[in-house]
């Protein structure tokens, strides 16, 4: 039998209805609007968290918002590298991908990672459909030359990790207009057929720009963007945010992420939002009220 002392808190219907209520001038300013969700993290991980974000995809939909998930699936790859006696590495934030872990990615990310959010979406009252960037030549890539940081005569082989060429959105135009909700593997193909790991915050950050979304929402392990004494930075412009690169405070797996945050927001993305994915429902907290969740980057 349940614990009663661990029930969430009774809310009578008038402050239910208030509550409700509050939502209505976001669901009017975004309706008809593309939002782009990079999906990973523990959002990623954990039961209870993949249930809330089903339920926050669909829900956006049907009140006429456009949803497009990107997902991750590093934990999940690591896994899968190691039941092979492998060990992921990674230079400046991206995963090195030899032939042996290209398969491995291609098999998690696109196999396993993706049918497992399409499941989750569909079970919560959506309609999801999974791609890769081969699906109607979604994502041309190549090869990715990785200049050093520190040292830019310094070039790094991180094998088959791709640089989007070009991204035609025309499949996910038309899923959306069929009130599907594409769910997108970061995996795209070169000219010659070959396939290439490309990082889902770049890909999430160059496909916003390209469908002009409306907002580009990013679910990470961590409350936003903190200064170095871990206190969390709610609205960022991009001049802070290339300081806060100068000195180190963005460092890591940050790097890519904040990177092509950055980029969106330059190129035409209304707003950009790093939000803490371990928030049950942060997302539509995010998008359907007034209360921050994370870090809102700004092209100015």
């Amino acid at each position: 039998m349940s614990d009663p002392s661990n029930a969430a808190p009774a809310i009578a219907p008038r402050d239910k209805a208030e509550i409700l209520a509050q939502a209505l001038p976001y669901i009017r300013r975004f309706h008809g609007k593309t939002i782009v969700i990079k999906y990973g993290g523990n959002a990623m991980t954990d039961p209870a968290l993949q249930q809330d974000f089903a339920e926050d995809v669909v829900l956006l939909k049907l009140v006429g918002l456009n949803p497009v998930v990107v997902h991750g699936g590093g934990p999940q790859i690591d896994e899968a590298l190691s039941r092979l006696g492998k060990k992921g590495t990674f230079i400046q934030g991206m995963r090195v991908t030899d032939d042996e872990t290209m398969e491995v990615v291609e098999w998690v990310l696109a196999g396993q990672v993706q049918q497992d959010i399409v499941g989750l979406i569909n079970a919560a009252g959506g309609k999801a459909v999974g791609l890769t960037g081969r699906d109607g030549g979604l994502i041309r890539a190549r090869k990715l030359k990785m200049v050093d940081r520190a040292d830019p005569a310094i070039e790094h082989d991180v094998g088959a990790v791709g640089e989007i060429e070009s991204i035609d959105p025309s499949v996910v135009k038309a899923l959306q207009d069929d009130q599907f909700i594409p769910v997108i593997s970061p995996l795209g193909f070169g000219s010659d057929n070959e396939s290439y790991n490309i990082n889902a915050d770049v890909v999430a950050g160059k496909l916003a720009e390209v469908l002009k979304a409306e907002k580009l929402m990013m679910l990470t392990n961590t409350p936003g963007v903190l200064d170095k004494q871990g206190r969390l930075l709610t609205n960022l412009s991009a001049r802070e945010i290339d300081e806060l690169f100068a000195d180190g405070t963005i460092s890591g797996g940050m790097l890519p992420k904040i990177g092509s945050a950055l980029d969106a927001a330059r190129n035409g993305v209304n707003s950009v939002h790093i939000i803490d994915g371990r928030v049950p429902h942060a997302m539509l907290l995010e998008v359907l009220t007034d209360q921050a969740y994370g870090t809102m980057i700004r092209s100015r």
